[in-house]
């Protein structure tokens, strides 16, 4: 098998998502390229236009006018995240400072995944929440108003329950500050300083202080390092070539999964790295290359919670030891990726121990067959996808359609590169 070309993954998840709830919290137009244009995607932009922000269809270059940081209006349906949690977790957030009801719902998988961690520092803030069904889980009723300054301890290290704190203090025109363990993803601050809100980090606390204003933002999103990650780990896996993929974002928050790959002997490279947008962005250049073992721990997995379920595909094919703990938060995702994770490279013939928070496969290169079921999560399609493009076929994916959420032209990518 052989890896060539170059490619530009889609605009980063995370930054797309913040841009549009941001750009409609600002006085203003805000200007936003590159943005992903994907189901989750579609979520926020849904969400946002039932609250009463004119957001235009999504494209390559488009122009958001804000509504002011209180300018949500009464939605007059429920609020629809689909599969997305961070639409349903970040838009809370941003309502809590607005004097309006809500009620949020998602899609079934949604339905299950915890959201206590957020409507608890909300409600401490003065919001006031409600579950009409089973506690800690979608949907969930919110009614915005004025807010109290907060200082939490971000016990799960959760960049989705930092930011939302971020946004109600910023809708709510209050001080919050938020303290981690282990730093998570700062594309919120960053997104936020550039607007100039009063933002500060001192080692792995963030502050925010109240602004009348948000200015508006120009961004150009770039490039998923999830998204590539896929494409990384295909190409360190051929036997031959060499694979550019241009634009990505290295924030140091994201880029775990390289280094644990350069750790275990990958050829990865970074060229051309510039700031934009307050991103550090640049191309990967990856080669094939023999791996050795990898050990991933509590903290490595922030930044690299995403590709968890791929390094378990990359050390099976590689045929090496992995052991990953701390990533007991996996359980909560789309699918419980731990055990899904175990139960598909079981099914393909590895051997793997699954453990409460993580798992262990051993060392042993074996012919690896067999079909694996998604659970319609798309990380987990894309991962094992990884395995039935470099198996040639012997694994294969029970679906394909679930890429969607975050990347829906993945296949076609993945087959124009690996050949």
């Amino acid at each position: 098998m052989k890896v060539s070309g170059t490619i530009r993954v889609p605009g980063d998840k995370s930054i797309s998502h913040r841009s549009l709830i941001l750009a409609s919290l600002a006085d203003g137009d805000s200007r936003i390229r590159g943005i992903l244009d994907s189901r989750d995607i579609q979520s926020t932009a849904s969400v946002l236009r039932a609250l009463g922000v004119n957001v235009p269809e999504l494209s390559a270059d488009f122009t958001l006018r804000g509504n002011g940081l209180r300018g949500y209006s009464q939605p007059r349906e429920d609020l629809d995240c689909g599969n997305s949690g961070t639409t349903a977790r970040l838009i809370m957030g941003a309502i809590a400072g607005n004097e309006i009801f809500a009620r949020i719902v998602g899609d079934e998988s949604l339905s299950r995944r915890p959201m206590r961690r957020v409507t608890e520092p909300l409600a401490e803030m003065g919001a006031v929440i409600e579950y009409p069904g089973k506690a800690d889980s979608l949907p969930v009723t919110i009614t915005g108003g004025k807010l109290h300054a907060l200082d939490w301890d971000n016990v799960t290290s959760s960049a989705q329950v930092k930011s939302a704190i971020l946004l109600a203090g910023l809708t709510g025109k209050a001080r919050v500050a938020v303290n981690e363990t282990i730093a998570s993803r700062d594309h919120t601050e960053r997104m936020l300083r550039a607007m100039g809100a009063k933002v500060e980090t001192v080692k792995k606390r963030v502050e925010l202080k109240p602004v009348k204003t948000l200015n508006p933002l120009d961004i150009q999103v770039p490039g998923d390092p999830s998204s590539a990650a896929y494409f990384i780990a295909a190409a360190v896996l051929s036997e031959s070539g060499e694979l550019r993929l241009s634009n990505v974002c290295l924030n140091t928050t994201r880029t775990g999964f390289i280094m644990i790959l350069i750790a275990a002997g990958a050829s990865i490279e970074y060229e051309n790295e510039r700031l934009s947008g307050g991103e550090l962005v640049g191309d990967i250049l990856v080669r094939p290359a023999q791996l050795g073992a990898m050990e991933v721990d509590v903290d490595d997995i922030v930044s690299m919670i995403d590709e968890i379920p791929l390094l378990a595909c990359v050390a099976a094919a590689a045929g090496v030891e992995v052991r990953v703990t701390g990533a007991a938060e996996l359980r909560a995702k789309e699918s419980d990726r731990i055990a899904v994770t175990a139960a598909n490279l079981r099914a393909i013939g590895v051997q793997v121990e699954e453990l409460p928070d993580g798992f262990h496969i051993k060392e042993g290169k074996q012919k690896l067959r067999g079909t694996v079921k998604t659970h319609e999560d798309h990380r987990i399609a894309m991962s094992f996808g990884v395995l039935e493009k470099v198996t040639g076929g012997d694994v294969t994916v029970d679906e394909r359609d679930s890429v969607a959420v975050s990347y829906p032209a993945f296949w076609n990518d993945l087959d124009r590169v690996i050949q």
